[in-house]
């Protein structure tokens, strides 16, 4: 069956070009022309993926990305044509999983979109996948089934916070510079800085921590990076 693709645009020329590219490679495309449409149908969970503007009429793409990631896990790739809106996209920490700046080929969207979609059907179990479970101290990471759980109560982590931890959780102790982590969970031509690694290491910490201020599973290493502890009482 093919993927599904809500694609948020106001500029129906624009809209119409990213549609015809993306059909043509085999995704089944609908369009929003503003943001209530954009997040009524969103939170329908009939998608496997939402290309969401950032401005746009009615509700603007923040608030559209902020709303439905507190229902959803769904990869959401967020554009705009102004720099400063992408820098606050990343400041914000509002849980889009890449962006892209406008103007950019088609062919890159396309690229872009399939690369997500391949990662978030390996994390949460959609193509072949063996038994893969991590366990340290409260914490229960469970890969093929994509949950999280503190001290036996669900957390709801974003795709990209989800494969962050369990890239950290199953190197345990080892250090690993925002440069490696950047390459390693953003490593598709991804545009961004070591910054993107910060803003999800803080919203990671908010949820799995009882104190994100005195982390006990993620730690920072100053002048270094991060590690992942495999004692967190100690």
């Amino acid at each position: 069956m093919a993927k599904r693709i809500l694609l948020v645009e106001d500029e129906p020329s624009i809209a119409e070009l990213q549609r015809d590219y993306l059909e043509i490679n085999g995704f089944r495309v609908d369009i929003a022309p503003d943001g209530n449409q954009g997040l009524e149908l969103g939170l329908t969970g009939q998608y496997d993926l939402i290309v969401l503007d950032i401005m746009l009429p009615g509700m603007n793409g923040f608030d559209v990305c902020k709303t439905i990631r507190e229902h959803s896990n769904v990869p959401i790739l967020m554009v705009s044509a102004r720099r400063e809106d992408i820098d606050l996209v990343r400041g914000l920490g509002l849980g889009a999983d890449d962006y892209m700046t406008k103007p950019f080929k088609p062919a890159e969207l396309v690229a872009r979109v399939k690369a997500h979609m391949a990662r978030y059907e390996r994390l949460t179990g959609g193509g072949e996948s063996s038994r893969n479970e991590v366990r340290v101290g409260g914490l229960y990471i469970d890969y093929d089934k994509h949950r999280v759980y503190v001290n036996e109560k669900e957390v709801m982590l974003t795709a990209k916070e989800f494969e962050l931890l369990y890239f950290l959780a199953t190197h345990p102790e080892h250090v690993f510079s925002k440069d490696q982590i950047f390459d390693r969970i953003w490593g598709i031509d991804a545009i961004g800085d070591t910054q993107t690694v910060t803003v999800h290491i803080r919203k990671l910490r908010e949820k799995i921590e009882a104190n994100p201020a005195e982390p006990k599973y993620v730690e920072t290493v100053w002048g270094t990076g991060y590690r992942f502890r495999s004692d967190p009482n100690r």
